[in-house]
């Protein structure tokens, strides 16, 4: 029996005739400017493509589980462990935590011991009490002592009667990290490299469990778009197979006790991309190590919400940030994801807090199914060509990085800071101008909300100060919303609520526009703001303004009016508030030959002109 295919009926459409049909709608405007999106510096991503555009991309024609692994170790499902982190300080109530949330759907437990003197046998035995060692992943975190966890570890394991292969999880060890996020180590670096190599080879008769955790989510913490922390783990990596196989250790068992840790940010399809051509490109880094018998050896991937772009105002709104965030660790495969709960970055978690942040990874797998199909983004072109398009790029960043010397020559150059502070600086600059929306601080603020009353400041904005005796320039964590916070925690710390009053007059449209904008913009700050219908005539908008008694006096109203409408507005408020434009008008400067000296638009700068609002109306300078 026949069947009718429903595409059949129509005549099949050229790729060139798609690009007239948009060059046409576009009328003459710029196609790349209007239509290529860049994604990061020297990624333009095309507003479509279509089948042909994947033909001749490298490895298309692999499968799940296939080296080199761009579409994923999983064959048969799309599983993951699921990890919460546990501060350790009292051992015995870190047990009973984490006996707790193993019963909540855990199956993966961070252990962050806050002192590492502390790490004992009988310390560690308290720590595990009651956890079957080979149900579940256990990791470490600690500042030291690797090795004596190591061979506790090892000596639990043979008491518990379980097979070495059985423990899964790793010690976190991870020298270039610690460098790069604190400028020094506690040890010479080469001291330091061999003592990992020490750890790694006590770690052989153990083969699931990993003595390297090499965080590149340093770095996305400290700026770095997604290609740049992909260089650095990709660097990172090679530096510490050269590191450890030139200490004699077999490139094999250096390769396999590797873990990375990725943090995942907001950019949901260049995230899912980024996995997918992490795991390609080190298996072809492996190649070159291992040019015998490589292929087997897989990339272990552990995914982190970022903190980048977490805030402080509205934080149920980071809620959402880590939910998007953790669909694209799971879709680009993901071995293990941690969310952090939505009040990290500016108190201490509480029982709430983190079982939300547990029970959004379980949603995604109970209710819906992100484990059920391997690779799931598969076939789709956009996905495939983005993928392509990040492993170009990280390649060639990789390979210039290994010609001058390597990751560890990089760092102590400043080279690689230096790219990092570059981007940090941009990133900022966006978050500054809008350009970067974060939903609650710089767009659509509730101007109401007092961080105050549920938010440690001190911690939220503590700015890490880089120590004495630098072997090298650190690289410095931040928050997008961190300088936009500081203007609100100001406004709140005085008590003061500056005043704006919209002063809308003139062409309907454009005065509602504009007036929307300001109190958006004067709302960043938590500003008490004005709006307005519309007065019929500036005067009669003055007066209105002057009753209310308003700090500063918006006027809203089009370009063609201004010319007339500022000087008159001006000249009616001046001594009694601060005037402002709402606008860029081709007749600003004769405005500010006129004393009109404040304007505010989609360029503006947020941080640098509410900054000397705060300034003027706050502290009288």
């Amino acid at each position: 029996m026949k069947k009718d295919r429903l595409f059949e009926q129509f005549p099949p459409v050229a790729t060139e005739d798609w690009l007239q049909k948009i060059r046409e709608d576009l009328k003459g405007a710029d196609f790349s400017r209007k239509m290529i999106w860049k994604a990061c510096e020297g990624i333009d991503v095309m507003p479509f493509y279509r089948r042909e555009d994947t033909e001749n991309l490298p490895f298309i024609n692999t499968l799940p589980g296939q080296y080199p692994y761009n579409r994923g170790t999983k064959i048969n499902d799309n599983s993951w462990l699921i990890r919460q982190n546990i501060e350790v300080s009292d051992y015995s109530a870190a047990n009973k935590k984490a006996i707790e949330v193993l019963m909540t759907g855990i199956d993966s437990l961070g252990f962050i011991i806050n002192d590492p003197a502390s790490v004992s046998l009988n310390n560690l035995h308290l720590l595990l009490d009651g956890i079957h060692l080979g149900a579940v992943e256990i990791n470490f975190f600690s500042n030291g002592r690797a090795a004596e966890i190591l061979e506790i570890l090892k000596r639990l394991v043979k008491d518990s009667k379980i097979r070495p292969d059985e423990l899964r999880g790793a010690i976190e060890a991870d020298p270039l990290g610690r460098l790069l996020a604190n400028g020094t180590l506690c040890i010479p670096v080469e001291d330091g490299m061999n003592y990992l190599a020490k750890l790694t080879q006590s770690a052989e008769d153990l083969p699931l469990l990993r003595t390297i955790h090499l965080n590149a989510s340093h770095t996305a913490n400290s700026g770095a778009d997604y290609v740049q922390e992909l260089v650095y783990a990709l660097a990172a990596g090679s530096e510490y197979l050269t590191q450890l196989t030139d200490r004699n250790i077999d490139a094999r068992l250096a390769a396999s006790k590797i873990r990375f840790s990725f943090s995942t940010g907001p950019d949901y399809f260049p995230e899912i991309a980024k996995l997918r051509a992490a795991r390609m490109l080190w298996s072809l880094i492996l190649k070159g190590f291992i040019p015998g018998g490589h292929e087997d050896i897989k990339m272990e991937i552990h995914s982190v919400t970022n903190r980048w772009n977490k805030t402080v105002y509205d934080p149920w709104v980071n809620m959402l940030r880590t939910q998007t965030e953790a669909m694209s660790a799971i879709l680009g495969g993901a071995d293990s994801v941690t969310v952090e709960p939505y009040d990290t970055v500016f108190r201490k978690p509480d029982e709430f807090s983190e079982r939300i942040a547990r029970n959004q990874q379980l949603i995604l797998k109970e209710e819906a199914y992100f484990d059920k199909v391997a690779d799931p983004a598969a076939g789709s072109y956009y996905i495939e060509n983005l993928t392509s398009l990040i492993a170009d790029k990280a390649w060639k960043a990789f390979t210039m990085i290994s010609e001058n010397g390597g990751m560890l020559e990089a760092m102590k150059t400043g080279s690689f800071q230096k790219e990092l502070a570059a981007a940090a600086t941009r990133r900022k600059k966006n978050a500054s101008s809008g350009k970067l929306v974060l939903l609650g601080t710089n767009k659509f603020p509730n101007n109401a909300e007092k961080a105050s009353e549920y938010a440690d400041a001190e911690l939220a904005l503590a700015g890490r100060k880089p120590g004495d005796d630098l072997l090298t320039e650190p690289v410095i964590e931040f928050r997008a919303s961190e300088d936009i916070e500081k203007l609100r925690l100001q406004v709140e710390k005085t008590g003061m609520k500056p005043k704006v009053f919209m002063l809308t007059t003139g062409d309907k449209i454009m005065r509602r526009a504009r007036s929307q904008f300001s109190v958006n913009f004067f709302g960043v700050a938590a500003y008490t703001t004005i709006d307005n219908d519309g007065f019929v005539s500036v005067g009669e908008g003055v007066k209105a303004a002057l009753e209310s008694k308003a700090d500063i006096v918006v006027l809203c109203s089009s370009d063609e009016e201004y010319a007339g409408l500022a000087p008159e507005a001006y000249n009616a408020l001046k001594g009694k508030a601060i005037f402002v434009v709402a606008g860029n008008p081709p007749c600003a400067e004769e405005l500010k030959t006129k004393g009109i000296e404040h304007f505010i638009h989609i360029k503006s700068d947020l941080v640098e002109t509410l900054g000397s609002f705060n300034k003027r109306l706050l502290t009288g300078r």
